[in-house]
């Protein structure tokens, strides 16, 4: 691992440079949880006795799984009560997004705070778009959780290089690209990519990461619907880095695939409101 060099003042102590393996790892049961793919009942009991083999996984997922975001009928008492009624799509998005809150636990800081609600922020919106395009919903929000990890991590390895690239803002998501590779040596899409290969993902993970800022880039399924619901949480005003152009959220609404562009509200504010009370209660379960 090399010290970064040219990018920080006298007065600051260097940065370590990008090094996926310098990271900590993301939580065991998340990426496990990654690599189950089949929805067979095997992939569901495996799954279920992986989260019951971690307390604070298996309390996460109850909490979770008895509150108003699920909505059960009745209370859930145990992780395979709450693995047969979720299912194991939604059971699998479930541990991916107690993962994430998990990986941020110890470095929870403000900016942390914004890649994390600009993360579960997309997931909601992604989920949506693809109920209501019959795409697969669970694989939208999962997408949408893991799209900006390249950006959680760059966050964790370089805090002083990244608070910089937000101090410098951007006109778009092309120039904020290029000024994560001015400032910290890698932009947060090339750095997902290279976690995303370390940490052993599944494939279709890696243009998720790699290229939701891509315009060139034609993505086919619910993968698809990541960038426009990246670009309307930005513009909802849940972003990470402000542009000094944002765009507006008619202009990208009109990015997402019929009916769900006449689906979301049509206020701005509603629909911000609307996530900000599931993003509330997930951060409190």
């Amino acid at each position: 691992m090399t010290l970064a060099t040219g990018t920080s003042k006298a007065a600051e102590p260097a940065e370590l440079r990008w090094d996926p393996d310098s990271l900590p790892p993301f939580p065991a049961v998340a990426l496990k949880a990654l690599n189950l793919m089949s929805g067979a009942d095997t992939s569901l009991i495996e799954l279920c006795n992986l989260i019951r083999s971690d307390p604070a996984f298996s309390a996460a997922v109850l909490r979770i799984a008895n509150s108003p975001l699920v909505a059960f009928s009745k209370n859930v008492t145990s992780v395979l009560q709450a693995s047969m009624l979720l299912g194991f799509r939604r059971l699998k998005s479930v541990v991916i997004t107690v993962g994430l809150k998990a990986y941020l636990k110890d470095s929870f800081t403000p900016l942390m705070q914004l890649c994390w609600r600009h993360s579960v922020a997309c997931a909601i919106i992604a989920e949506r778009a693809a109920k209501w395009s019959s795409l697969d919903k669970d694989l939208a929000y999962t997408a949408g959780i893991l799209h900006d990890i390249g950006r959680v991590a760059l966050a964790t390895t370089m805090p002083q290089s990244y608070a910089r690239v937000i101090k410098r803002g951007a006109d778009g998501s092309q120039e904020l690209l290029q000024s994560e590779r001015e400032l910290c040596g890698i932009d947060h899409c090339q750095a997902g990519r290279s976690l995303v290969t370390a940490w052993g993902l599944p494939e279709g993970f890696l243009e998720i990461t790699a290229c939701h800022h891509d315009p060139e880039k034609r993505v086919r399924g619910a993968a698809s619907l990541i960038p426009p619901s990246c670009a309307l949480t930005d513009a909802l005003g849940l972003t990470v880095v402000r542009y000094r152009s944002p765009r507006s959220y008619a202009e990208v609404l009109a990015e997402f695939p019929e009916p769900a562009r006449n689906l979301f509200p049509a206020d701005a504010k509603m629909l911000a409101s609307e996530i900000a009370n599931e993003i509330t209660i997930i951060e409190t379960v």
